[in-house]
């Protein structure tokens, strides 16, 4: 091993470090004191009851563990965006769980949390996967009501969903293990089935102190809304539990009894750990993310066997595209080949930018793995399509368009992870969130933003600058240089992968060792969903 290698090993390991003490923290909710009196009413936090359901020493894929990661500030924070979302394993069956968490502002909706929601029902409805709601909610976080009540993407949202999700014959099951109130009360009961559990579950429109000063009746939560109100009276729940675990473990006797679920036929054999040692991506990845790499020394450690089969290898060289195995599943591979090439005709091509043969190379890929069936993959570390007079007169818009097409058109799930760069219409054509992957996640060493931060800080500068002048004022070496250090400082943290994580623009920051085990469940979630036929529309040749 080489100093730079070792160099690269110690910067992606401490970042790595770092991701790891920050989930954490997040995982801690609303603190000790919080899960302390959640545990003193006799129930069990969101997390926990994850972990009862769920079945034992299976994975557990969470999505969107830093929502609201440095947000509501002023609110006193929304760690995790006050709710766990993931995918999950009920007696075997692959599932999406959604548990509020009480510990959080007694599991109010933020605007955070709202999206966060629609985001794993998204989940559930893309890949037909029956969907779980632990419910202990106090409802909208009234005094951002604004931001979470009235719009097409807000609260009002996921009961559509729920009424979607029931047309599609997805199963849906609920269970109130806390509040659950106002329009918040018609999730549960738009599901399947749904459970409650006594004493400390409860269910209404209107509670006590809104019915006392609506019309003037004297009635306590528990009679109004109760287990027992509810199982023996209104019939609005199903069944009655005396706590949290003998109402999840009736939940795992539901999943126990469910037909078998549809199949959309991707191919899948023995899986095979990759020959090349998968540690060795924190050497090979750069800690100064402009110097270049090779990305299929990455690939190898990611793929079954180290085994990639590569597409036009000669062709195109600044994306990679070739089929491999991922766990046993046969993917077709996308990736951002970050070191300098050189063609026939002697041009020496930079990393990371996507040139017009590269463009049309990706999407001739992509047309075939929606002709073969097989799932898609990008690794993105990209800074844009090549500018430039030569480039122009090449047809570089022509051949984006052609690669933008094929890949938002495409049928067959995609899933997207963020390895370094993920700049401009480069993160686009890479299918960035915009683009419907079924899962994207970050590495700790990602970016993503219009442009670099430097470019961006200097653009910024010069027309500030600009703007100074045009009112006569006059700006200092020392002072533009203090701005542009201000300028810079902004940018970077919008950079950070965890603010991206932070708005769901990923489902998350990860350990690029993980990457396997995503791929590996995204594909198999998605393997319960009909694949629809592929038509890539217009495409100028």
């Amino acid at each position: 091993m080489d100093l730079e290698f070792n160099i690269n090993e110690d910067q992606l390991k401490q970042l790595c470090f770092q991701l790891q003490s920050k989930e954490e923290k997040v995982k801690q909710g609303g603190g000790e004191k919080k899960i302390k009196a959640q545990h003193e009413k006799g129930k069990l936090t969101a997390r926990e009851r994850i972990e009862y359901l769920t079945d034992k020493d299976s994975n557990f894929l969470e999505v969107g563990l830093f929502a609201g990661d440095g947000m509501y500030q002023d609110q006193g924070g929304c760690p995790s965006g006050g709710v766990v979302t993931g995918i999950g394993y009920i007696k075997g069956r692959q599932c999406v769980i959604v548990a509020n968490d009480a510990t959080v502002k007694a599991g109010a909706w933020f605007p955070i949390t709202a999206k966060k929601n629609l985001r794993a029902q998204e989940i559930a409805m893309e890949n037909h996967l029956p969907i779980v709601y632990l419910v202990d909610s106090a409802g909208v976080f009234l005094p951002m009501q604004d931001e979470i009540f009235p719009d097409k993407e807000h609260f009002g949202r996921q009961f559509r969903n729920n009424a979607k999700m029931s047309s599609m014959g997805i199963v849906q099951i609920a269970a109130i293990m806390g509040s659950c109130v106002a329009g918040g009360a018609y999730l549960p009961i738009m599901s399947d089935e749904a459970m409650i559990v006594d004493k400390t579950g409860s269910i209404f429109l209107a509670g006590s102190y809104l019915v006392k000063a609506a019309i003037g009746e004297t009635i306590d939560n528990e009679a109004l809304g109760g287990a027992t109100t509810h199982c023996e009276i209104s019939g609005v729940t199903d069944n009655k539990f005396p706590n949290d675990q003998a109402c999840l473990d009736y939940i795992r006797n539901l999943f126990d009894k469910l037909g078998a679920s549809a199949n959309a036929g991707f191919d899948r054999m023995i899986s095979k750990v990759p020959k090349a040692n998968p540690e060795e991506i924190y050497g090979i990845v750069p800690a100064d993310r402009v110097k270049p790499y090779d990305m299929l020394e990455v690939i190898k450690r990611i793929v079954d066997d180290s085994e990639f089969n590569e597409y036009k290898a000669l062709y195109g060289k600044t994306i990679l595209c070739g089929f491999a195995r991922i766990d046993g599943w046969a993917v077709g591979i996308i990736a951002n080949q970050r070191k300098t090439v050189k063609t026939k005709q002697g041009e020496m091509r930079m990393g990371g930018v996507i040139y017009s043969d590269s463009a049309d190379k990706a999407a001739r890929f992509i047309m075939n793995c929606n002709q073969r069936k097989v799932p898609l993959v990008f690794l993105q570390d990209v800074t844009g399509f090549m500018v430039g007079s030569k480039a122009e007169q090449g047809g570089i818009i022509k051949d984006g368009a052609k690669m933008v097409n094929a890949m938002a058109n495409s049928t067959v799930p995609k899933f997207t992870f963020i390895i370094g760069n993920s700049y401009g219409a480069g993160n686009y054509a890479m299918c960035g969130k915009a683009y419907d992957p079924r899962l994207i996640y970050s590495w700790p060493t990602a970016q993503m933003a219009v442009m670099s931060g430097s470019s961006a800080a200097k653009t910024l500068l010069q027309i500030k600058v600009s703007s100074l002048k045009r009112q006569g004022k006059t700006i200092s070496e020392e002072e533009e240089n203090s701005l542009l250090k201000e300028i810079t400082d902004q940018y970077n943290e919008q950079l950070s992968p965890y603010y991206a994580a932070a708005r769901l623009w990923v489902d998350g920051v990860v350990n690029p060792l993980e990457t396997r085990t995503i791929i590996s469940m995204g594909i198999e979630a998605a393997n319960h969903a009909p694949v629809e036929k592929f038509n890539v529309g217009v495409i100028q040749t």
